[in-house]
């Protein structure tokens, strides 16, 4: 377990999640807001647990999650659907979840959220695009658990903007509605009160569009390729928010492109994630970088931190940017080994290329 890089409230750590969880103390977190991933038939390169043995992997780390979390505390996990093996009909892991996490581990479900992501790609390709008998996957279950049933939670800080019908009764109540009784037998009068926004609901509509982020922009910028899975800020947005108080620790344990980190660093929480990555972890800094900075700066920052240095990001920003030996050694040593491989994969001549690239900047 090392550190990768540090900011003015955070830290990122590259290494195994249950390694770094077991050496906190018990409850000391206040929020883990997390997407772990997910139970998919097809094996992505960020790595993914096949369905039958997910449950018992994923509890490993739910187990420590509540240890550590304070009783205020709250553990938030983003998990997308799947269907079974050649067939079109769903997997339910991700309903197994909450259930092996409260019968077996002991926590509450504070509530279920479900995350419907208008932009998403229509998929699976076999049965929505080609069959043409399923319509597209775009709902993720999020699902909030807690410690104890009485966590820390404040809906007004997560309310959503009135709607323009909602506004005009707020200015004048009699012009625009007549106390009824509804077919459920309530009686709702017509003393409306502004209470700065609306009650959101459990169901979070937020496109995932990214396009023009700072992290896409920096790693365009030096040939890397971005994280594939990444959600968008809004998401833990809304749970930090919610679930936290400034100065509040929140941690990620599969951190990945770090939105978790970025956000919290935003809104003034003390954050860690944690990432078992490396590559994942360097670049996840490119979030913390202005687009402003030179390429040659931003691989100075990312083979710094796979040859093993910690950067503070802010003394970077603010003082000199020398490229030190170690990272040229390192930069070095990981070209020659790729060459000596002989015929190279895609990705290995992109790597390659990206070595090439910060040889030449930093000469």
């Amino acid at each position: 377990m090392k550190k990768s890089y540090t900011t003015r409230y955070g830290t990122q750590y590259n290494g195994n999640s249950l390694d770094f969880l077991a050496s906190l103390d018990d409850d000391s977190i206040d929020l883990v807001m997390t997407s772990p991933p997910f139970a998919l038939l097809r094996k992505k390169e960020y790595g993914n647990e096949d369905q039958p043995e997910y449950i018992e992997w994923l509890t490993q780390f739910a187990k420590l999650v509540y240890a550590k979390l304070k009783p205020t505390g709250s553990f938030v996990l983003d998990l997308g659907g799947a269907y079974k093996k050649g067939l079109p009909v769903r997997s339910l892991y991700n309903f197994r979840v909450p259930i092996a996490f409260c019968d077996e581990i002991g926590f509450h479900l504070a509530e279920d959220f479900y995350w419907f992501n208008p932009s998403k790609l229509p998929s699976p390709i076999e049965w929505v695009n080609k069959r043409k008998i399923r319509v597209k996957d775009a709902v993720n279950n999020i699902w909030w658990f807690s410690k104890t049933p009485f966590p820390k939670a404040d809906v007004t800080k997560v309310l959503a903007p009135y709607s323009g019908r909602m506004k005009k009764l707020l200015e004048n109540p009699e012009k625009y509605y007549k106390p009824t009784e509804r077919p459920s037998g309530h009686n709702i009068g017509s003393n409306f009160k502004d209470n700065g926004g609306a009650i959101p609901p459990n169901l979070l509509q937020i496109p995932n569009s990214e396009s023009n982020s700072v992290y896409l922009a920096n790693c365009k910028k030096v040939g890397l390729k971005s994280h594939p899975a990444r959600f968008p800020p809004k998401l833990p947005e809304f749970f930090i928010k919610y679930l936290t108080d400034e100065n509040d620790l929140v941690i990620d344990i599969f951190s990945g492109s770090n939105t978790t980190g970025l956000v919290a660093e935003q809104l003034k929480r003390n954050w860690i994630s944690i990432d078992l990555d490396n590559s994942y972890t360097a670049m996840s800094s490119f979030r913390f970088l202005p687009k402003s900075l030179s390429q040659k700066d931003l691989l100075n920052v990312y083979y710094s931190i796979l040859a093993g240095n910690e950067i503070k990001i802010l003394d970077f920003l603010s003082n000199g940017r020398e490229v030190p030996n170690l990272t040229k050694e390192f930069v070095f040593s990981q070209k020659n080994s790729l060459e000596q491989l002989g015929k190279l994969k895609k990705s290995d001549l992109k790597k390659l290329q990206v070595l090439e690239t910060a040889i030449s900047v930093f000469s």
